[in-house]
């Protein structure tokens, strides 16, 4: 690539020169006269004219035949280092596009993927909110059975303390009423009737 490149600036050099020295030579052809013709200068074409333009053109044809190669191949090898940037770049493009192609099938496929985890993980939590629905709803049971259970326990053991309770206060009233109503000869009675289911 830097080849041409190189080559191009040798032959524009060396077109520099000889353009360089085609004017100089020129000029000093063009310049030169034989001295005929005094002050005014020769009137017409003279001898040293048709010299003059046959020194020029065999200069002209000379720097052609000498410049033409350099300067076609120079501008051959630029057009073809042209050719094959363009063609690289070409390639390149279209290596880039497969890229991108590439890329853009793995993004579908991520966000496929993405889409597929978001559902799956949505499903897990509704399963697992179920379940955990489920689990409080069983568990609310139990504590509702144990709560009654608990409650009619203790409703069993307020209505045995409360029967202690009135059978202790109508023993102890009918206590009272017995010993205001006794008499003596009741108690005699009562003792005697005792003494004598003991003894059979």
């Amino acid at each position: 690539m830097k080849m041409p490149f190189i080559r191009l600036k040798r032959c524009a050099a060396i077109m520099l020169f000889v353009s360089v020295l085609l004017l100089f030579f020129a000029g000093a052809v063009f310049c030169s006269s034989g001295g005929e013709g005094g002050p005014s200068g020769p009137k017409g074409w003279v001898a040293t004219d048709t010299y003059r333009v046959m020194n020029f053109v065999v200069l002209a044809v000379g720097l052609f035949l000498l410049l033409r190669k350099p300067a076609s191949g120079a501008l051959n090898d630029r057009i073809k280092g042209i050719k094959e940037q363009l063609s690289e770049l070409e390639s390149k493009k279209a290596e880039a596009e497969k890229k991108l192609a590439q890329y853009n099938e793995k993004l579908a496929l991520l966000n496929k993927d993405a889409e597929k985890i978001i559902a799956e993980q949505i499903k897990q939590g509704n399963e697992a909110k179920n379940r955990i629905v489920e689990a409080a709803g069983a568990a609310a049971l139990k504590l509702e059975e144990q709560a009654r259970r608990n409650i009619e326990h203790e409703f069993k053991q307020a209505r045995l303390k409360l029967q202690e309770e009135v059978v202790e206060k109508a023993l102890i009233k009918a206590e009272g009423i017995i010993k205001s109503k006794i008499t003596g000869k009741d108690q005699e009675q009562l003792v005697s009737e005792y003494l004598g289911k003991v003894v059979a």
